[in-house]
């Protein structure tokens, strides 16, 4: 490892005396939070393919007015670096716990302002522009609840056990989606097309608040970091963790970048931009690109697990690296597969590239909080984790210009996805060398 810090004596220390007990229900909480979190996040996400293309962007262009909905979900990412450095300075400043009170709570709210805003019918262009607006700030409470969610778990772990529990914040995102398309997939089923268009999708956003109640609940029983209390108590906390991370960690944020961008920007891939292409060139029922979302998100919880326990016995690092390789194997096979009009194929094919792609991504949460020390670490993973995120959101964009380009043909998303894949899996090859060497830590 040749990325040393003065504070690595510092956090070994205060880890030394944590029990599994603790971990657990850390990572118990944190879940929970993350899986409120990915739920508001991906209802936009399902939302952008199924309903905002209709009753927020008018256009006698079906595609154009697809490239205009996913352009919002895509500026919404934009905002998560801005976010991120935002509430992951506040992180190293003042703690990662009290951050993440905050975040939830503006997620939580923003998602049940967009399920009460009036369509451009209704309001004409002010309808698109407010819809816009809640999603950069959605973007922005999004930027610093991931990173400080995996900070606070890593940093409640066990050394050696570190790669299993920061696996487990990651199952929030199958459990957001299984939540969300399910509601989705709930309401096509119980109300018409018309009225499903007309107000039904606006239920699952709504149902965000109740849900937010709990979150704040979990959130509050949470205990801070030991190894941020060590810091504090020690006075070595950071005082300029943004500057600091910028001009010793450049390096680190984009392998940590590249480490996340598979399991982000190749999940988007899969799951809106697939949905898109499925009902609006492929012609198959929302239902069942919704189904094949859940089962796929259903899953992925099991290769989420699978992913933090190879993490724990043979490093993280190799589990990015050999999961980015298997992803960019099966891509080709999967679009195959998904352009079958076979409804079982098409299920299977976003199960098999999901749940590809997840093992990477139950492995990037370790590898990124291994690469930058702890007094800024919560900058660095925010930095790192949303421009992953800020570069995904457009990829259903990329993906949408691209396979109209090439007349509706799927090869070049099955060649986004091997691409990203393989980036991915050069971060998992690189990323032990810069990575803060800690005994017992294994990259």
């Amino acid at each position: 490892m040749s990325h040393n810090d003065p504070t690595a004596a510092a956090e070994y220390s205060a880890t030394q005396e944590l029990s599994i007990k603790d971990a657990n229900k850390v990572a118990l909480g944190a879940l929970l939070g993350t899986a409120l979190e990915w739920y508001d996040f991906f209802l936009f996400s399902a939302a952008a393919a199924l309903v905002f293309n209709v009753q927020y962007f008018t256009s006698e262009n079906a595609t154009a007015a697809a490239m205009a909905s996913f352009a919002t979900f895509g500026v919404g990412l934009a905002a998560r670096p801005i976010g991120g450095l935002i509430f992951g300075r506040l992180g190293d400043k003042v703690g990662r716990r009290r951050v993440l009170m905050v975040t939830i709570v503006g997620i939580g709210i923003v998602t049940g302002l967009i399920g009460a805003l009036p369509t451009y019918a209704a309001i004409g262009f002010a309808a698109p522009v407010l819809l816009v607006l809640l999603r950069i700030l959605q973007g922005l409470f999004v930027g610093g609840e991931w990173s400080g969610a995996m900070t606070l778990v890593v940093e409640n772990a066990p050394l050696h056990l570190r790669a299993r529990y920061a696996a487990i914040p990651q199952i929030g995102s199958p459990i957001g989606t299984i939540l969300s398309s399910g509601g989705f997939f709930i309401m096509t089923l119980i109300l018409s097309a018309d009225s499903f268009s007309a107000w039904g999708w606006r239920i699952p956003f709504l149902a965000a608040i109740p849900l937010l109640l709990v979150a704040v609940y979990i959130r509050s029983r949470l205990e801070e970091s030991p190894v941020f209390r060590q810091l504090e108590e020690s006075g070595e906390l950071e005082k300029s963790p943004v500057r600091t991370t910028f001009r010793d960690s450049w390096k680190q944020i984009i392998v940590g970048m590249a480490a996340a961008l598979l399991g982000v920007g190749g999940f988007y891939l899969v799951t809106a931009f697939c949905v898109w292409y499925g009902v609006n060139v492929l012609g198959y029922d929302d239902s069942l690109l919704l189904l094949g979302s859940m089962v796929a998100a259903a899953v992925e919880i099991f290769c989420l697990i699978w992913g933090g326990a190879l993490g724990t016995k043979y490093g993280a690092s190799k589990v990015i690296l050999w999961g980015g390789i298997a992803s960019a194997v099966v891509a080709v096979p999967a679009f195959l597969m998904f352009a079958s009009g076979q409804p079982v194929l098409v299920v299977l094919a976003m199960t098999l590239a999901v749940g590809t792609l997840s093992l990477p991504y139950a492995a990037s949460g370790t590898v990124m909080t291994g690469l930058f020390p702890a007094s800024t670490r919560y900058t660095g993973v925010a930095l790192a984790q949303n421009v992953a995120g800020m570069v995904s959101g457009f990829i259903p964009l990329a993906a949408t210009g691209l396979v109209a380009a090439a007349a509706n043909h799927w090869w070049p998303a099955a060649a986004m996805l091997a691409f990203l894949s393989l980036f991915t899996a050069f971060a998992g090859a690189v990323a032990p060398r810069l990575s803060v060497d800690l005994p017992g830590f294994k990259h």
